[in-house]
């Protein structure tokens, strides 16, 4: 294979590099019309070519193009943001198959992990769906005790505390975790951890915290679909929870004519 029928991408910062027959498979798509010069938002940047779009989902895209079947992982929830991109690309075949995802009414699931230990207790939620993660993060902020440096006094005891707030912990786009209560190992004047959850933002520690939390995400339209022990040493506790999500329209940011559809039959939606 010379390296005249292979072409380079770089979209949103990762690289692809294909055939040129491989992105020709559609020749009414914007990709085809790239590739013949006639798109004028697509430049050659040392000797690839720019697409400011999101990278990872094109990989789905290219996949598409390569097998003309549409596999995707058994976690995915990005639907509607994959077909704006087929849109982009003016992919009217990619469009058609995941219309019936679309349609689907489709659960997400969050896993709440509860460990207490001594006067500590540690939480672990991960989600299926990041936006929830992402809602959860907004919500909850630890807060931590300090000794207030300018109300010390060594005649002074206790010792006047202030808060400070620490985000939860992202290990990852789909968990995050927090803990709260004092180290036994330390003082137990210093140290202490608390948590508040939007919109309540009271301050709670232990199994209070595990309280709030499962309130927060039954007031999100979760339900609460089963409990169990993770581990007999140490009883970690966890909590599962399902929503069925409802399908959501697609939103064109642009305005169309009066003769645009949202899923044309041949697409002519420009970026």
């Amino acid at each position: 294979m010379s390296s005249q029928e292979l072409v380079t991408l770089n979209v949103g910062g990762k690289i692809f590099t294909t055939r040129f027959s491989t992105i020709k498979q559609f020749p009414a798509s914007r990709l085809a019309c790239m590739l013949d010069g006639r798109d004028q938002e697509f430049k050659m940047v040392g000797g690839q070519i720019f697409v400011d779009r999101d990278g990872v989902l094109f990989s789905f895209i290219l996949d598409f193009l390569r097998t003309h079947q549409l596999l995707l992982p058994t976690d995915f929830s990005d639907y509607l943001r994959l077909q704006r991109e087929a849109l982009f690309y003016e992919l009217r075949s990619l469009v058609d198959l995941l219309n019936p995802y679309l349609l689907q009414p489709r659960p997400a699931l969050v896993e709440v992990h509860f460990l207490s230990r001594n006067t500590q207790a540690f939480f672990r939620v991960f989600g299926f769906c990041s936006k929830t993660i992402e809602m959860l993060t907004g919500r909850i902020t630890v807060f931590t005790e300090q000794p207030s440096a300018l109300t010390w006094s060594s005649n002074s005891f206790p010792p006047q505390m202030t808060l400070l707030p620490l985000p939860p912990q992202r290990p990852s786009y789909h968990d995050l975790v927090f803990q709260c209560g004092s180290d036994s190992s330390t003082d137990n004047q210093t140290g202490v951890r608390y948590v508040s959850i939007k919109p309540d933002n009271k301050l709670a520690n232990g199994t209070n915290v595990l309280g709030l939390l499962i309130d927060t995400l039954l007031k999100e339209g979760f339900h609460l679909v089963s409990t169990r022990t993770v581990s007999s040493e140490d009883k970690t506790e966890c909590y599962s929870f399902e929503k069925i999500k409802s399908p959501k329209a697609l939103i064109m940011n642009e305005t169309p004519k009066p003769e645009t559809i949202i899923i044309p039959e041949q697409s002519q939606i420009k970026k």
